[in-house]
């Protein structure tokens, strides 16, 4: 497989109160964004740890989002915080395993940016397509 003809399988991990709603709003806007992010809704970030992370790359995705609340606004109350204290460690993990930190992303989006959301989905694939293969797959996400 050539890289022009590569399209990254992308793993969206989204809370169900922020982000979720965040890309229904960009979908019900007829935003445009790339068809390689299968959503996975999760009622909070903080539920996301950093064995599911490695376990979805394991699984044959080559980058994996991480979409929550903005900090302060957790459904939860701390969900958020819990997952901005994982991330260095994460980050190193991914790093140590020998899969590309830059493969994972978190980020805050709310309800009311479907076009943060979308925007974000088309700089997210763009960065995985130049980045070589990653070639760890066992299974087909």
């Amino acid at each position: 497989m050539t890289n022009e003809t590569y399209e990254p399988k992308i793993i969206g991990f989204l809370c169900n109160w922020c982000s979720y709603a965040g890309a229904d709003l960009a979908g019900s806007s007829r935003l445009k964004y790339p068809p390689n992010l299968k959503i996975i809704r999760v009622p909070c970030s903080g539920r996301i740890s950093p064995e599911l992370i490695i376990r979805t790359f394991r699984e044959g995705a080559d980058g994996v989002m991480m979409l929550g609340c903005h900090i302060g606004d957790c459904h939860y109350s701390t969900g958020n915080h819990r997952t901005a204290r994982r991330m260095p460690v994460l980050k190193a993990l991914l790093e140590f395993t020998g899969i590309e930190p830059e493969r994972f992303l978190a980020k805050w989006i709310s309800a009311s940016e479907g076009g943060l959301f979308a925007e974000t989905v088309q700089e997210f694939t763009e960065t995985l397509r130049g980045l070589p293969l990653l070639g760890l797959g066992l299974g087909d996400v």
